[in-house]
């Protein structure tokens, strides 16, 4: 009797140890499922895009990483890709030539921006576009693409080159606030032997801000002015060019956001609540519950001070009065939330804590004093 015991005991104790590992390896499968399939939680991307010379058909790319695949998209500051690399496979990739398509798009020669997108979902086709912005998303770092800009001149022989006006140098402030307005200074010329008029644009970070037909006479020079207001300019190193048709000149500019990060009620409701704002780089305004679930969010919002931004809950969220809510400044998409981050200043998140009855009894206390106000004058 003592023998069969213990010997049940042993098989139950071996039992309970294969139960063990069983679960041991299963959480162990489970906590490296993304890595075993391929899948990055967040996916990582690095590009380096030096100025060169070209022939207007192709461009090289210095070094691309990407953690998950992808592509190196082409652009010149217009809503259309100039031109889309083969589909890349996760790692790191050298002198990249990526070919624009000879039926469609401009030359590749300006100030173009390379871009690195993902390839989701896996079939090697680029159809961010197409998807209207569903598919293939561009890397992201601390919220924005992940790009490196670069000056294409053109090797051609044919004279084209020397039919451009040229910029020959360009002065700017190292750096400015967020709600400024700066002078930035180019001196262009005119090579041809005949009177010409071109147009010169200024960009920033490769986006067209301004641009003006410029008349000038065989050989001459002149310098041109532009006054760029830096409103809603996401704060951070940022570079800026004046170009003509094929030839230009670039800086750098440290933006600093003008003022600290705020944000304030001002008013709530049944639907939602509504603040003023200061947020320093594009992102939204998120509500919080007690148990730290977003569970409303306003539209996205550019870099800048903003007013009587209004924060709808969720159309399933139930709000109690009493609730103490957390209203949040986000960097990042409203519509993807799960990747966007708290904004901090001073290592604290920006944010503010209301609760709708508190609110409500400020708006009664507010009324109140008012009338209070009225019967005085009245009674006078």
């Amino acid at each position: 009797m003592s023998t069969k015991l213990t010997f049940g005991t042993i098989k139950r104790v071996g039992a309970i140890l294969i139960a063990i590992v069983i679960v041991l390896a299963a959480g162990i499968v489970v906590g490296q499922a993304p890595a075993l399939f391929g899948v990055e939680d967040n996916p990582e991307a690095s590009i380096e895009f030096e100025d060169q010379r070209g022939d207007g058909s192709s461009v090289v790319v210095d070094e691309v990483s990407l953690s998950d695949g992808g592509f190196v998209v082409i652009r010149d500051g217009g809503d259309e890709p100039l031109a889309v690399s083969d589909s890349l496979e996760s790692g790191t990739h050298e002198n990249i030539t990526i070919e624009r398509d000879e039926n469609e798009g401009d030359e590749l020669v300006g100030q173009l921006t390379a871009t690195v997108h993902q390839d989701a979902p896996s079939d090697g086709s680029y159809t961010y576009e197409e998807s209207d912005g569903e598919e293939d998303h561009p890397y992201l770092e601390n919220g924005f693409p992940v790009a490196d800009t670069a000056t294409v001149t053109t090797t051609e022989d044919d004279g084209a080159l020397s039919d451009s006006f040229t910029v020959d140098g360009l002065t700017a402030p190292s750096s400015a606030n967020t709600n400024e307005t700066i002078n930035v200074t180019a001196e262009v010329t005119n090579p041809t032997e005949l009177a010409t008029q071109q147009d010169v644009a200024f960009r920033l970070d490769g986006t067209v801000l301004e641009q003006r037909a410029l008349e000038l006479d065989a050989g001459e020079t002149r310098e041109v002015t532009f006054q760029i207001d830096t409103s809603g300019t996401p704060p951070g190193e940022q570079t800026i060019g004046v170009y003509t048709e094929r030839d230009g000149a670039v800086e750098t500019i440290e933006l600093e956001f003008h003022t600290d990060p705020a944000i304030e009620v001002v008013d709530t409701s049944d639907d939602g609540v509504t603040v003023d704002t200061a947020i320093p780089a594009t992102g939204f305004v998120g509500l919080e519950n007690e148990d730290g679930d977003l569970i409303g969010t306003s539209d996205d919002l550019e870099a800048g001070e903003h007013d009587n931004v209004t924060v709808a809950f969720d159309e399933n969220a139930t709000v109690e009065d009493d609730e103490e809510l957390t209203a949040v400044l986000y960097e990042g998409d409203p519509d993807e939330r799960e990747a966007a981050t708290a904004i901090e200043h001073e290592d604290e998140r920006v944010e503010t804590t209301v609760t709708l009855a508190d609110a409500a009894a400020d708006d009664e206390g507010d009324a109140g004093d008012e009338n209070a106000s009225d019967d005085g004058e009245d009674g006078a």
